[in-house]
């Protein structure tokens, strides 16, 4: 009995502060770009969620304008005194029937049982990150409801990692990815301490080669080279199935990939397999 009243005593400390009686000062998010940002093995990685930035203020939440939004008590009930940052959030691709649904004075409980609140960050400006990221998964853990949930947060080592699983999950229907630098104490502000990556633009190419394959891919295609309309010429390793790479896309054919604007370089970034252009 007397660990638990310990146990419950370290948790109100641990989430207990000051609520914010005005516009909060958040954290925005620069634009992520492989050429400055190319340490990742930096970075924590999440989803980037397609829903409505919502701040706990320790008895409500507002909007990052500082605009109240009405829930219902059963939703906030179990939110603790603290500042918290996150996104009201329902599914993928379905961001104006969330908003009509947040944005409503009188909030209808039926509609809030399909909203769940994704925790990215328990703001404290003496903590970095990595620390922060600890602390809102433990409270969630803690709160223990359905509707209130930690986002996620991954490492990788490299550009690639973080491009497969940029194009796993939009092509999948996400948003995108954010990147906190995990030993950043937090600031308000447009800071390089959050950076986004959205999706991708497409455009066609002609396939000049097939370069083979190592590791699992060994004896089936690695990655494409192809040859753009202005003439560039880059690889594409990404986005392709099993069977693609068994039965690649044949030399002179036109593909179809995606990516995420250009390199100084004028190459596509994260160039990614999206589909054979049939001829008509």
């Amino acid at each position: 009995m007397i660990a638990i009243k310990w146990m419950l005593l370290i948790t109100v400390i641990l989430f207990s502060c000051s609520a914010y009686t005005s516009q909060p000062s958040i954290l925005l998010a620069k634009v992520y770009d492989e050429e400055k940002h190319n340490d990742i093995s930096a970075y924590l990685v999440s989803e980037k969620f397609d829903g409505v930035r919502a701040i706990w203020t320790g008895t409500q939440f507002v909007t990052r304008k500082g605009n109240i939004i009405n829930a219902p008590h059963w939703f906030t009930a179990s939110l603790p005194n603290t500042w918290l940052d996150g996104e009201l959030w329902t599914k993928r691709e379905h961001f104006a029937a969330l908003s009509g649904i947040v944005r409503t004075k009188i909030p209808n409980n039926k509609d809030w049982q399909a909203v769940t609140y994704k925790i990215f960050d328990m703001p404290d400006k003496t903590l970095v990150f990595s620390e922060r990221y600890k602390n809102y998964s433990q409270l969630v853990t803690h709160i223990n409801q359905p509707h209130i949930q930690a986002v996620k947060q991954r490492r990788f080592k490299n550009n690639k990692q973080l491009s497969d699983y940029f194009n796993n999950i939009t092509a999948q229907g996400a948003e995108g990815v954010m990147l906190h630098l995990a030993d950043a104490k937090h600031k308000s502000g447009l800071s390089g301490a959050l950076l986004k990556l959205k999706p991708y633009l497409d455009a066609e190419a002609v396939v000049i080669a097939h370069l083979p394959g190592k590791g699992k891919y060994t004896g089936m295609l690695g990655a494409l080279r192809v040859k753009s309309a202005s003439g560039l010429l880059f690889s594409i390793g990404t986005g392709f199935s099993d069977a693609q790479r068994q039965n690649p896309p044949a030399i002179g054919s036109t593909v179809t990939y995606r990516f995420h604007g250009l390199t100084k370089n004028g190459l596509p970034r994260f160039a990614s397999f999206l589909r054979v252009r049939e001829s008509i």
